[in-house]
């Protein structure tokens, strides 16, 4: 089963924030890829502070309009999207991260949020003065991405103290890891290995807490809730893949293009703590799951060539 890229671009048309249909039209439209960038680009400013930081709901559950380790997740996806195109907003957030990173170079898994109105609890109230493997893993695994374009991400001392605090984290790793913090752990090695050639023994490492069929159940979570193997390690030709036997993988593709739903987009397997957020994380949900099948060579264009230009306006003449 292949998904269909057309009826995803009339999901995003109908239902996605215009973020991320700027993504998906980066990604899978068949416009002037320089131009797109440049659109992609505009629209995570929307969500920039001026301490160069990014906040006002760039992370669906994280309603605050204060700049968060868990908007900079996001804002690096983009920076990751348009390469080779760079921009000075990367070196910019690299610096705000180095502002706010702990003194032993982890990220709080957030910062104070002043305006909890719409956010999730664990987001409200998380301890600032306490580092995050979870949410340092993440958004240094993205940043890794960056930097393998981008020349100031790739030199910036923010990202080597951050590199340094995960791998000493991933080490130290008790017997029980929460599944998030275990995924984004195996995320971080997966783009670390090219730089850091530890990390594909901590890799090794990691197999113990990963069973055969891949799922580990997100403790706190729904019941259904699991962290998958395409959360795992979701390109192919990535040292991630050796955690797992090829069959799972295919069967995993195989789940993921058949949870396309009716109306062309993919569902969420987690509770959302607004109703924006659940619709905004289906639109991001969207795109993530398109790219997997894309560059695991299952995607399918469906009767329309090419996604059609889902920016514009219904209304426009």
């Amino acid at each position: 089963m292949s998904a269909d890229l057309s009826a995803a671009a009339a999901f995003m048309t109908t239902h996605a924030r215009l973020f991320d249909r700027r993504r998906f039209d980066l990604l899978f439209g068949d416009g002037d890829r320089g131009e797109a960038a440049a659109a992609a680009l505009s629209a995570v400013e929307g969500y920039r502070n001026p301490d160069g930081g990014y906040g006002w709901g760039l992370e669906p559950d994280l309603r605050s309009r204060t700049s968060q380790p868990g908007g900079a997740l996001h804002a690096f996806e983009v920076f990751a999207d348009v390469a080779p195109v760079t921009t000075e907003r990367a070196r910019e957030l690299c610096d705000w991260l180095d502002s706010v990173t702990l003194p032993d170079g982890g990220l709080p898994f957030a910062l104070p949020v002043p305006d909890p109105a719409g956010c999730a609890p664990f987001w409200a109230t998380a301890d600032p003065t306490t580092s995050s493997l979870q949410i340092t893993a993440v958004v240094v695994a993205v940043a890794h991405r960056v930097a393998a374009h981008d020349p100031a991400v790739a030199g910036h001392p923010w990202l080597a103290r951050a590199t340094g605090f995960c791998l000493t984290a991933v080490r130290d790793l008790g017997p029980q890891p929460h599944a998030l913090e275990l995924a984004f752990a195996v995320r971080f090695l997966d783009t670390a290995h090219a730089t850091h050639p530890e990390a594909r023994e901590l890799l090794a490492r990691l197999r113990v807490h990963i069973p055969a069929d891949g799922l580990v159940h997100v403790a706190g979570g729904a019941d259904e809730e699991f962290m998958r193997p395409l959360d795992f390690a979701p390109s192919p030709d990535r040292p991630a893949r050796d955690l797992f036997r090829p069959e799972v993988m295919q069967q995993e593709l195989q789940r993921l293009a058949s949870q396309q739903q009716a109306d062309g987009g993919w569902p969420v397997d987690f509770a959302s703590y607004s109703p924006a957020a659940a619709l905004e994380w289906r639109g991001h949900r969207t795109v993530e799951a398109l790219t997997v099948l894309r560059d695991n060579g299952r995607l399918r264009r469906g009767q329309q060539n090419v996604a059609p230009d889902v920016t514009r306006s219904a209304h426009a003449r």
